[in-house]
């Protein structure tokens, strides 16, 4: 299986600036994440302290970090990762139901916004996914809820409706679905997660639903639960000033880390994070 030096999860200015300066230390990099880079850089309307770039509106800043990228034939990888998994010398990263290597990772995916369901991290693996690519067969001819935070979700579900016999879609944005006509969708606000004797139900203000198990579907999986045993402050990944993590090998920077939540100290900390992790490989060959 090919193996990359460094997988770099987020394509915001913490992730670019980290697969630029791996890219230019001759490692082999992974660049995951959105190709549009990041919603919040693509709308903001001005950034005013990003040094060279004065008054520069968000989306030409994004713009500018693609020809960036480009230049240096850096090509963005479009899968979500699920779960990182320490194997030792290397790291697994699992995307539904592939796993992709790496000897080094950075996390710059940004802050996860809002705390968890009530019910939602302790059905976890008993009614409660976050990958529907890896879980799905799991409720084959059975009944299901995916609560999706934002429109990408909907492919998701849509693959869940070809394999379950009911799929309940609970939608948290305001935006129009585009669903299969089998999707049932409820605009209701979920209020939690609970266990339901054999099922799970998921809860709203106005009423509970049972299903067999239930989907929650973010943009960004919270690090603590991207990482098994990594080390976290509150939503933020625990690092020391060269952007390293708990877990040898692991990076992390920009958002995720903590505030300020600014484009330019995130930039700042990407770089500094693919510095270390350069450093950490060139250890690795020292002791083989």
């Amino acid at each position: 299986m090919e193996r990359y030096d460094v997988a770099i999860i987020g394509t915001g200015p913490a992730g670019v600036s980290a697969a630029i300066t791996s890219t230019i230390r001759n490692k082999k990099v992974l660049l995951l994440g959105s190709r549009d880079l990041t919603e919040k850089l693509q709308k903001a309307h001005r950034i005013q302290n990003y040094p060279g770039f004065p008054d520069m509106p968000g989306a030409e800043l994004a713009a500018a970090f693609q020809r960036h990228l480009a230049q240096l034939g850096i090509e963005i990888t479009e899968k979500r990762i699920n779960a990182v998994y320490a194997m030792g010398d290397y790291f697994a990263l699992q995307s539904g139901d592939e796993m992709i290597e790496a000897s080094s990772v950075i996390l710059a995916t940004g802050v996860v916004q809002g705390k968890p369901l009530p019910g939602e991290e302790a059905l976890l693996g008993r009614g409660v996914s976050y990958c529907a690519t890896c879980d799905a067969p799991l409720y084959r001819g059975k009944r299901v809820a995916v609560i999706g935070y934002s429109p990408r979700e909907e492919a998701e579900a849509a693959f869940l409706a070809e394999v379950c016999a009911e799929v309940l879609y609970f939608p948290t944005y305001k935006d129009e679905t585009h669903l299969p006509a089998s999707v049932r969708v409820i605009r209701e606000k979920v209020t939690g997660i609970e266990k339901a004797g054999e099922e799970v139900a998921v809860k709203t203000a106005e009423n509970a639903y049972p299903v067999d198990g239930s989907f929650v579907l973010r943009e960004a999986v919270a690090p603590g639960q991207l990482v098994p045993g990594l080390e976290t402050e509150g939503s933020h990944v625990a690092v020391n000033r060269a952007m390293e993590a708990s877990i040898p090998g692991v990076f992390a920077c920009g958002d995720i880390v903590g505030t300020p939540y600014q484009y330019v100290k995130a930039a700042g900390e990407g770089n500094v994070a693919a510095l270390s992790a350069v450093k950490y490989l060139d250890s690795l060959k020292k002791e083989q």
